[in-house]
């Protein structure tokens, strides 16, 4: 299915057209494992959010050293690590979108058991499961990707140290230039207003310079 077909049943995400099996869907299948991977990702002993903890030493970057075992945090304390360990980070933000799906679910709140890591565990798990039906069911599914996406992408970024992507400028047939990275999902042109999966933008040719700056 291509982007000709305007009115094509499209995922959400990605914009790319839905297979015959997906009909009815709010996402891919694709786009619902790349959700499903930043899920997998953050939890678990060695996953994104664990590995937080020994970044909080100031100089203690992807290649720098990491903190002790000890509980308690260095002072000073680097704020981007910590800010998305403590409440209002991480865990927070996964645990009022599992909220939202209980409440339209019709289900009473979760709650939450242990430490943040636990409850990060805790919260991972029950998104995960109920993946299948926020796909199906959930028409804000895109929103959970993105910021999903971003949570991911900024606990690699203080973990390794790699600075954001890079993003390198197309041209749209229109004339339009999009300022895309090797991850993103889908674009609009908002030259023309067409919409653009990941693999469409991909074949989009490279801007000339000039026209780009």
């Amino acid at each position: 299915m291509t982007l000709a077909d305007a009115t094509a049943p499209a995922c959400t995400i990605c914009r790319s057209g839905l297979y015959a099996d997906e009909l009815g869907a709010y996402a891919c299948r694709p786009c619902t494992e790349r959700i499903d991977g930043h899920l997998r990702a953050l939890a678990g002993p060695d996953g994104l959010y664990a590995q937080l903890g020994g970044r909080l030493m100031p100089g203690s970057g992807g290649s720098g050293p990491a903190v002790s075992g000890s509980r308690t945090a260095p002072i000073p304390v680097r704020l981007e690590p910590l800010s998305l360990m403590a409440k209002g980070g991480v865990v927070t933000i996964l645990q009022t979108w599992l909220i939202d799906w209980h409440d339209l679910l019709g289900w009473g709140h979760p709650r939450w058991k242990g430490g943040m890591q636990q409850q990060l565990d805790q919260v991972v798990k029950a998104l995960r499961v109920n993946l299948p039906w926020a796909v199906a069911n959930h028409a804000a599914i895109d929103d959970f990707a993105s910021e999903l996406g971003q949570l991911r992408r900024q606990c690699e970024q203080q973990v390794t140290g790699e600075r954001r992507p890079l993003k390198v400028p197309v041209a749209c047939p229109c004339g339009q230039i999009l300022r895309i990275t090797l991850d993103t999902a889908g674009a609009r042109c908002p030259g023309c207003g067409e919409q653009y999966g990941h693999s469409e933008l991909m074949d989009l040719p490279l801007a000339d310079r000039r026209v780009a700056a």
